[in-house]
């Protein structure tokens, strides 16, 4: 009789293990869908400026999730053959290392369970047992097997010299596609000032200070205290601008963006946001801080989610275009999806002209839609990254 329950015990327990693993897998069916919105017909003029600019997508989480990014998915929204359909030049691919299981807009610990640690053991992923730290590491290799793998399909921009070469390859080659790797919350260094240097040694190249709580380094603006720079995360910031290595200011407090902009020498990035003019929430950017973003040459990139934008049709997210634009000028405007992120969108990577239509349909010129889908970026990362690839 025992050794029948021990058998039905175990049984049970591997049918639970069994129906975890299978549930980590496909979360991203949850987690990173689309709920199709209606895209406009898109015109061979937009399809024109479209093919003709190296369009750029600040940020997409896709490396958490383990997906091969190489094939084509039924899953998330970012793929290499869906970033070619849409005619996506460059995509940074950023590094997700803690999410908060109890994540809240207005205030989130940093002591809440954690989201990326539950995602590695159902999943298979071997995030459970690592620091955010090793987390990074590990999603940098993933991103350096898939270019590896890719024959020259995925190239690695971690250089002006790498930039030119992609925009002389696609010339050549549309389908060749960059990939920038980014950190989305510096508690991945964890604490340590030398992991910056390790980190760019892998290919890093944007760095966000805080994701949703407050760390060592600066406040989130989701955070408890939303506190400004700490002495850590000014003595990371000056490293990361010697390096060449673009600071992210998407998710800080307000304090942390006021302490960034006083220090900072090189233009910023806002990787993915929203702006209070037309979604008023904590996670979005005030006037003051755009026009502060704007004056040190910054750009900001607006995503296509809920929270930045209160919609998911493309008029929400060039509502919030036309408000920088209109406040500071189309000189500070790019695209910042947040693919992947554990959003619901309203269309996929594959469909981005339908967003270079919809701004020439409400009236933003060639010259603006160009700067906006991919022209802006490529003058921050000109000015920003190190001139050639190198290892310390």
């Amino acid at each position: 009789m025992k050794g029948t329950l021990l058998k039905i015990s175990v049984g049970v327990l591997l049918a639970v293990l069994a129906g975890a693993w299978i549930v980590g897998r496909n979360i991203e069916v949850v987690l990173n869908r689309v709920d199709s919105v209606t895209l406009p017909r898109v015109s061979e003029r937009a399809m024109r400026i479209h093919a003709s600019t190296l369009v750029v997508d600040l940020h997409a989480d896709s490396l958490l999730f383990g997906r091969d990014l190489l094939e084509r998915s039924r899953r998330g929204q970012v793929d290499l053959p869906r970033l070619r359909e849409g005619g996506v030049g460059l995509q940074f691919f950023t590094i997700v290392t803690r999410v908060p299981m109890s994540r809240d807009i207005n205030r989130t610990s940093a002591d809440a369970p954690d989201v990326v640690s539950l995602l590695g053991l159902t999943g298979g992923l071997g995030y459970a047992t690592r620091s955010p730290y090793e987390r990074a590491l590990l999603q940098l290799s993933r991103l350096a097997d898939t270019v590896a793998r890719s024959q020259g399909g995925l190239m690695a921009v971690e250089s002006r010299d790498d930039l030119q070469s992609l925009i002389d390859a696609r010339k050549r080659d549309p389908n060749v596609v960059g990939a920038l790797s980014g950190i989305e919350g510096a508690h991945a260094l964890d604490g340590e000032l030398a992991n910056v240097d390790e980190l760019f040694n892998r290919g890093l190249r944007m760095l966000a200070l805080t994701h949703f709580f407050d760390n060592r380094l600066a406040g989130s603006a989701h955070g408890v205290e939303r506190h400004g720079l700490t002495a850590l995360g000014r003595r990371v910031i000056a490293r990361s601008e010697e390096l060449g290595i673009v600071i992210d200011l998407a998710h800080l407090s307000p304090a942390a963006i006021d302490d960034v902009l006083s220090i900072v020498t090189a233009p910023t990035l806002v990787s993915h946001t929203g702006v209070r003019g037309t979604c008023d929430n904590p996670r979005n950017l005030s006037d003051r801080h755009i026009r502060a973003i704007a004056k040190g040459g910054g750009v900001i990139g607006i995503g296509y989610f809920e929270m930045a934008i209160c919609g998911r049709e493309l008029s929400d997210i060039v509502a919030a275009m036309r408000h920088i634009r209109d406040l500071v000028g189309a000189d500070h405007i790019a695209l910042g999806s947040d693919y992947d992120g554990s959003i619901i969108a309203g269309f996929d990577t594959s469909q981005i002209p339908a967003i270079t239509q919809t701004l020439l349909d409400q009236e933003f010129s060639e010259e603006e839609v160009r700067k906006i889908i991919g022209g802006n970026v490529v003058r921050v990362l000109r000015a920003v990254l190190p001139p050639v690839s190198k290892r310390l």
